[in-house]
């Protein structure tokens, strides 16, 4: 039985962000060089889009490269683009299909030409669609990202008094979209590698020692289903949580 059976549809988080890892290891095991493990691991891509897709999830958030990726090797960096874009073509017809709108978020203006005409065409493209919102996390890191939002406000000449969560939620570049509720990493790995650092503040973690390209849409249903076994307490007590959800409970007044 599939462990979609176990899903309670009514607490499914509504954006889940994954961090793809191990596509190196799992090419390394195989006898191939990194690549082979990155082409495979589309297929993985494919499997939790799905997966969110069914269970119900609303933003799938992927760490496709970082800023620290461009360090890797400059065979590998080519080839990485180049697969981005081929996969990024290729995909268009099941996007619409599945009524996928694409995202992307990052500096993107870093990106090879083509790599950024096609991502630009591409979300261009499926940007009516609304059955789930994919997005892209490409030369992206948070560090990036905050310092970038802290920059817009300096240069708008925002107020320190003026300035809230909020308002830096708003600088940020994931400002249309909600926070991660679930934060994925396989591999086996349990750090966050400069992903999301703000908007992750209370999200649930799942490590998995799955690597990526073994990763199918059983995986990803686990993940949430071990999300919906945990108390969400966003800093209140036990007791507090349990008088909220009471409701014969009534707020003392003094």
């Amino acid at each position: 039985m599939s462990l979609l059976n176990q899903i309670d549809k009514t607490r499914v988080p509504r954006h889940v962000a994954i961090i793809m890892d191990g596509n190196g290891r799992w090419a390394k095991s195989q006898g191939r060089e990194r690549i082979f493990g990155h082409s495979h691991g589309v297929e993985s891509v494919r499997a939790a889009l799905k997966a969110a897709t069914r269970s119900g999830v609303e933003f799938l958030t992927l760490y496709a490269f970082s800023t620290e990726n461009w360090n890797r090797p400059q065979e590998e960096v080519d080839a990485l683009m180049n697969l981005l874009v081929q996969t990024i073509i290729g995909e268009l017809p099941e996007l619409d299909e599945n009524q996928v709108r694409l995202h992307a978020i990052g500096d993107l203006e870093r990106l090879p030409n083509d790599c950024h005409s096609e991502l630009r065409r591409a979300m261009e493209h499926t940007a009516a669609h609304r059955r789930v919102n994919l997005i892209l996390a490409l030369n992206y890191s948070a560090r990036w990202e905050i310092t970038h939002a802290v920059k817009q406000i300096v240069a708008e000449g925002i107020h320190p008094d003026a300035i809230t969560d909020d308002l830096f939620a708003s600088k940020l570049s994931t400002a249309d979209f909600p926070d991660p509720e679930l934060m994925i990493r396989t591999s086996g790995e349990e750090r966050i590698s400069n992903f999301l650092l703000w908007q992750i503040a209370y999200a649930e973690l799942y490590f998995t020692e799955t690597l990526w390209p073994d990763f199918r849409e059983e995986d990803f249903f686990a993940a949430i289903v071990d999300f919906q076994s945990r108390e969400r307490r966003f800093g209140k007590t036990s007791e507090q949580i349990a008088e909220e959800s009471d409701p014969t409970h009534t707020p003392y007044e003094a």
